[in-house]
C-alpha cells in the first residue's frame, strides 16, 4: 500500500477511533488495574527492533510454580471481547504512524522468534509487520505457528496494493463474525513454498 494512502488513512481512523480508544482505556482500567498499556519490543522490517503497545488483556496471575497460566485463564468476559474484536490493538495504530508498522503485513514478533526462524525470518522481515495480516484472515488462532509463518512468507512475496484491500476487507468479516481457518490458502502457500525451494524441511 502506497505509503501516503496508508498514512491518510491511519490518520482519520486514529481521529475516529480517539473515542473508543479513551473508553476501552477505562474499561481496562476498571477490569484489570493498572498498566492499561502492554508494551514489548518487537521485531519490524530489516529486523529493526521496536516496541508495540496494546491495551493490556490479560493479568499476570501464575500457577504455584510461579509460570504464568494459560492465555485463557488469565482473561476475563471484558477483555475477551477486546481480543476478539481487536480493539486491544488500537494503540498500534500510532506505530503506523511513526512508520515502524503497516497496516498490513505479518504480525510483529519477538525478536528471539524471528531470529530462531533464520532465514526465513529474514524473509519474514522483508516487509514492515502490520496491525493484520494475510495469516489473521486465514485463520490466525486456529493455525500452527508453522501454518502462520508459510502464510506469512507468502504475503511478503506477493504484497499488493490489491492483496491489502482484500486483506483488510477480510479484517472486518474477521471482528463481526470470527476466525474461519482457510485450508486452501495454508495449501497455495506449502505448494509455493515447495516449488520456490525456500525453507524446505526447516518449517
Amino acid at each position: 500500500m502506497p505509503r501516503i494512502i496508508e498514512i491518510c488513512a491511519v490518520f482519520c481512523a486514529a481521529i475516529v477511533l480517539l473515542i473508543p480508544m479513551a473508553i476501552t482505556a477505562v474499561l481496562v482500567g476498571f477490569s484489570l488495574g493498572r498498566p492499561i498499556l502492554f508494551s514489548q519490543v518487537r521485531a519490524g522490517k530489516t529486523r529493526k527492533t521496536f516496541r508495540i503497545h496494546k491495551f493490556r488483556s490479560m493479568t499476570e496471575e501464575c500457577d504455584a510454580d510461579g509460570n504464568l497460566l494459560p492465555d485463557a485463564d488469565r482473561q476475563n468476559g471484558l477483555t475477551a471481547i477486546l481480543r476478539r474484536t481487536r480493539l486491544d490493538e488500537l494503540p498500534q495504530l500510532f506505530a503506523i504512524l511513526r512508520g515502524d508498522m503497516a497496516l498490513v503485513g505479518p504480525r510483529p514478533l519477538l525478536p528471539e522468534t524471528i531470529r530462531d526462524f533464520g532465514e526465513l525470518g529474514e524473509r519474514r522481515c522483508a516487509v514492515r509487520p502490520g496491525l493484520t495480516g494475510w495469516a489473521q484472515v486465514s485463520g490466525n488462532t486456529n493455525l500452527t505457528h508453522e501454518e502462520k509463518l508459510k502464510l506469512d512468507l507468502w504475503y511478503a512475496e506477493h504484497k499488493s496494493f490489491a492483496l491489502d484491500m482484500k486483506i483488510l476487507a477480510e479484517t472486518v468479516g474477521v471482528v463481526l463474525f470470527g476466525e474461519r481457518r482457510n485450508d486452501r490458502r495454508l495449501a497455495e502457500s506449502e505448494t509455493w513454498l515447495a516449488q520456490s525451494g525456500i525453507g524446505g524441511a526447516t518449517i
